[in-house]
C-alpha cells in the first residue's frame, strides 16, 4: 500500500502542473485563430468594398461651374472636399462605374471644366492626331482603330483609338504605363449641351465597352444635374 501511495502521488503532482499549461496553450492558440479570423474577414471586407460602385448618396456638395449648379456626393471628391455652394473652374471627382455586368467595377477620374476649359477628343481627331499619325495601326477593340503617334511635338508612347464609322466618333487617346504590367491610361473629353466639359481618365482595357460608354455614364451625369451627352 505504501508503495503505491508512493506510486500515485507524482501523477497527481503530473496533472496538477500540466493543467494550467494546457489551458494557456487552448487560450494562445483561440486567441491565434481569432486573429486568423479578423485578418481574412477584413481581407474579404476590403476586397467586397472593391467590387462596390460608387453610390449617389449624401452628403452631398452643391457646386456651381459654368453657371451651372451641380449636387455631388462629397465622397467623389479628391480630397480636400471644396466648401458647399462655391463657384468653380475645375471639379475633380473619382468614381467607380461597372461597364458590363460580368466585370469589376472600374475607377475614373473625372474632370468637369466649363466648355471653354477643354477641346473634346472628337474635334482633336481632325485637328490634331490625325496630323501626328505614324504609319503604323495596332490591333485593339473591335470597331476601334488604333494609331500609335509619333514620337515627336511632346507626344510619347500615346496610341489615340477611334471610332472611324460614326460622324460623331468615340475617340480616346491612351498612353502606356510606366509599369509594363500596368494597363494603358486613356484621357476622353466630351461636350455636355450645358457647355460643360466632361474629361474621363480611365484604364485601357475599358476601351473594350467603349460602344455602351456613353450609357453607363448618363444616369451618373444626370444625377448630378447634367444634361447627358448622346
Amino acid at each position: 500500500m505504501p508503495l503505491n501511495s508512493a506510486q500515485s502521488i507524482p501523477a497527481e503532482e503530473g496533472s496538477a502542473t500540466s493543467a494550467p499549461f494546457n489551458f494557456t496553450a487552448i487560450a494562445l492558440l483561440l486567441l491565434l485563430l481569432g486573429i486568423g479570423a479578423a485578418y481574412i474577414l477584413d481581407a474579404l471586407a476590403n476586397r467586397t468594398g472593391d467590387e462596390k460602385e460608387s453610390l449617389y448618396a449624401p452628403p452631398f456638395l452643391s457646386q456651381i461651374v459654368g453657371g451651372k449648379t451641380l449636387h455631388i456626393p462629397k465622397r467623389w471628391f479628391h480630397p480636400p472636399a471644396p466648401k458647399n455652394g462655391e463657384f468653380s473652374d475645375q471639379l475633380d471627382l473619382q468614381i467607380k462605374l461597372r461597364f458590363a455586368p460580368d466585370v469589376s467595377p472600374t475607377l475614373l477620374d473625372i474632370r468637369l471644366t466649363p466648355a471653354s476649359g477643354a477641346q473634346p477628343s472628337a474635334y482633336l481627331l481632325d485637328a490634331v492626331y490625325l496630323k501626328q499619325f505614324s504609319s503604323r495601326q495596332v490591333k485593339g477593340p473591335v470597331g476601334l482603330v488604333g494609331k500609335p503617334l509619333r514620337n515627336e511635338g511632346g507626344f510619347q508612347n500615346e496610341t489615340v483609338w477611334y471610332d472611324p464609322l460614326s460622324p460623331t466618333p468615340f475617340v480616346a487617346k491612351c498612353i502606356s504605363a510606366v509599369e509594363p504590367e500596368q494597363p494603358a491610361s486613356c484621357l476622353r473629353t466630351v461636350y455636355l449641351p450645358d457647355q460643360i466639359a466632361v474629361t474621363y481618365q480611365f484604364p485601357a482595357d475599358i476601351l473594350e465597352y467603349w460602344r455602351h460608354f456613353d450609357a453607363v455614364m448618363e444616369p451618373w451625369l444626370f444625377e448630378m444635374g447634367l444634361s447627358s451627352n448622346l
